[in-house]
């Protein structure tokens, strides 16, 4: 049985999908990712303008499409913090629902974190040990702490690449009196949970499990993404703190002509960098390793694992609460249609 994951974040709406195999890992058969650049639409009352929705329901559509025709019998549908925070995102879901047959959920950012330690202890097994696990999106940033199958430890921040981007650093590149401003509003909002995580002690191992991550550590040197999820892959905090200054010189159409920078990331990545700096430097941590799942994988697995056995359909009925997490007639969309 094929199932789906779209996951409808602040840049991209993008579709995976896998075969339903209880105990084999979620790899994904087949991928879409549609632009939808939700920043650009955000109006200063918290509204998404109509052309973002445009592009959110053209973007759905696509997935949705491509969904049906790939023979996906069940989808789960996730909206991030891009859309959650928007003050007219009950209109925006009504929207979907209304024009593409597509019911999003809206994750909370304490279900995204818990949802994305779930993929990053499910890829690097037991013998990890206890996990930090740290998720800077567009929208918010996850973190979670744990060593068993659900963290002792998960929150979010509102310290989303993205949402930096367009409060602190309006320039393009920015004034250094907006980097400071920058700067300290990320290390003030992380004294919120930084003298906790401290408290807990040394994670046997620290991750990192976004796109974030995995653009700075490219930038450093780390192999491209088209060698694959079984390369490993690091970042060092030196690393990040050395192409915090260079990132900062350059304008976003530049910082488009580095390795492994994207032109419709390139302006929020300077903000994802001073956080993931500001976060190992207030944790101490001195490097880490980029995880290839995450959230999206998460979700995956969060189902899978309702499936007891192979010869066991994977319906609504079947998928079980796991750690507060409960199943949302809102998150599954039949697409036999």
């Amino acid at each position: 049985m094929k199932i789906g994951v779209l996951d409808i974040g602040s840049t991209t709406a993008q579709l995976q999908i896998a075969e339903a195999v209880p105990g084999a890992p979620p790899l994904p058969t087949h991928a879409l990712k549609e632009r939808i650049l939700l920043g650009e639409a955000l109006q200063p009352d918290g509204t998404i303008a109509d052309d973002g929705i445009d592009r959110v329901i053209a973007g759905v559509q696509k997935a949705a499409t491509a969904a049906r025709d790939l023979q996906v019998e069940r989808l789960y549908a996730f909206a991030t913090s891009a859309i959650r925070d928007a003050t007219n995102a009950t209109e925006i879901a009504a929207r979907l629902t209304n024009e593409t047959g597509v019911q999003p959920r809206f994750l909370s950012g304490e279900d995204e974190a818990r949802l994305t330690y779930l993929a990053v202890r499910r890829w690097y097994g037991w013998s990890a040990g206890r996990l930090l696990v740290m998720d800077i999106g567009g929208g918010s940033m996850e973190i979670a702490l744990g060593r068993d199958a659900q963290p002792d430890f998960a929150v979010s921040l509102r310290l989303g690449a993205g949402r930096l981007t367009r409060s602190f650093l309006p320039d393009d590149p920015p004034s250094k009196k907006q980097l400071h401003e920058l700067r300290h509003h990320v290390r003030t909002t992380l004294r919120q949970v930084s003298d906790r995580l401290l408290w807990e002690g040394d994670p046997k191992q620290v991750i990192g499990s976004s796109k974030t991550f995995k653009q700075l550590a490219r930038l450093a040197g780390a192999p491209p993404q088209r060698r694959g999820p079984f390369v490993a892959r690091s970042l060092t905090r030196k690393d990040v703190r050395r192409w915090i200054p260079r990132l900062a010189s350059l304008s976003s159409n530049d910082r488009a002509g580095l390795r492994g920078i994207s032109q419709y990331r390139a302006r929020q990545v300077l903000a994802g960098a001073v956080v993931a700096n500001a976060t190992m430097t207030a944790l101490d941590i001195d490097s880490l390793e980029v995880s290839p799942w995450a959230l999206r994988e998460g979700i995956l697995l969060h189902h899978l694992e309702s499936v007891v056995d192979q010869g066991q359909q994977l319906t609504f009925e079947s998928l079980q609460p796991v750690a507060g997490l409960a199943p949302d007639p809102a998150v599954v969309t039949s697409i036999n249609r």
